[in-house]
């Protein structure tokens, strides 16, 4: 094998589509997932690849110094694509502190102990951290966009938990050399979303005929970006982008989330064979988020016109691929909102 990659979160969203991605592309590294497999990890997301010559699962908690320094000393990787996290922002105002072990004392675990074993030795080592353009704060409805330059200003604690982390990778580059690229993306959308997130929910709320709650007045902007697309520029940036060095990963598609949730309710009439409007009449209006930010965008020219990266999808046509899978996968959501799949597969293919 010419290279070990540890790809942590690998069973959650982004990392199952990034994990699948590396095994099926290169063949010759060896891909070793490792995942808590918490509520957001799901080794059902990657069943297709489990039995892969170049595909390991280990179950470890970042938060475990000892545990991941045994396996950094078992599997001695060159690289480290780092995206376990807590993510959910409503979750961080109830818990913060969850998301502080994770996202922040998790992080250090992983610099250090890849720190210790590249001492001496970081050429061809690289430790790439995913972050996400919350950290950056909130944008009016101006046509600014984040850059990679912009100040950080994080609103919530998984914000602030997450611009910590950053600036620890910085600073791991700065004082100890540490090889390190960091890149912040927008909202991500797609297959294998765990439904508590605002798209999976919507399906399959209205799927049951359930109301889809939408937080204020729904006037909130977000910038969607494809997590196939997502999983491509993590491909890019690991292998090409330049040591030290942050790039935004954006989709260049801007929705409030009411006009989201009206266009997901007529792609669902049409798929479910309602009459059109139907499925929007399950849309209700809840008490806001604390400290909901009003506008995220981001500017991934940068990456574009660097590492020649583009987004492949327009929403619509991406929102419509989802949907189909969601509604090709009953089974998947099923088992996710009944917790069976936490025991089937953990029980089958821990430590394989």
């Amino acid at each position: 094998m010419k290279k070990t990659i540890i790809i942590t979160g690998g069973a959650g969203f982004i990392g199952s589509h990034v994990v699948r991605l590396f095994v099926n592309k290169y063949p010759e590294y060896q891909i070793v997932n490792l995942d808590a497999l918490t509520y957001a990890g799901n080794l059902e997301n990657l069943t297709d690849v489990a039995n892969c010559p170049n595909y390991t699962f280990v179950k470890a908690d970042i938060t475990d110094y000892e545990a991941i320094s045994a396996v950094f000393s078992q599997y001695k990787p060159d690289g480290v694509i780092h995206l376990a996290a807590e993510s959910h922002v409503d979750r961080s105002i109830t818990d913060p502190f969850a998301f502080i072990r994770t996202n922040v004392m998790g992080t250090c675990n992983l610099l250090h102990v890849a720190k210790e074993l590249w001492k001496g030795q970081m050429e061809g080592k690289r430790f790439y951290h995913i972050s996400t353009d919350e950290v950056y704060g909130a944008l009016e409805k101006d046509g600014t966009f984040f850059v990679e330059t912009t100040k950080y200003d994080p609103h919530s604690p998984y914000s602030a938990s997450k611009s910590s982390s950053d600036h620890f990778v910085r600073a791991y580059h700065d004082t100890y050399g540490m090889p390190v690229v960091i890149s912040n993306c927008s909202n991500n959308y797609g297959s294998h979303h765990f439904p508590e997130k605002l798209i999976p929910l919507a399906i399959n709320n209205i799927k049951h005929n359930r109301p889809i709650p939408i937080y204020g007045k729904g006037e909130n902007i977000r910038d969607w970006l494809f997590v196939d697309d997502h999983a491509r520029a993590i491909d890019v940036i690991f292998h090409t982008g330049k040591d030290g060095d942050t790039y935004n990963i954006g989709g260049n598609n801007e929705w409030t989330n009411i006009d989201l949730i009206r266009l997901l309710c007529s792609i669902m009439d049409r798929k479910l064979g309602r009459a059109e409007g139907e499925s929007a009449k399950l849309i209700t209006y809840v008490t806001d988020r604390a400290g909901h930010d009003l506008r995220y965008a981001i500017d991934s020219s940068k990456l574009q016109r660097e590492l020649g990266w583009k987004p492949s999808l327009q929403f619509e046509e991406g929102l419509e691929k989802t949907v189909d899978w969601y509604l090709a996968n009953e089974a998947w959501v099923d088992r996710i909102t009944s917790g069976a799949y936490q025991q089937y597969y953990e029980k089958q293919y821990t430590n394989r």
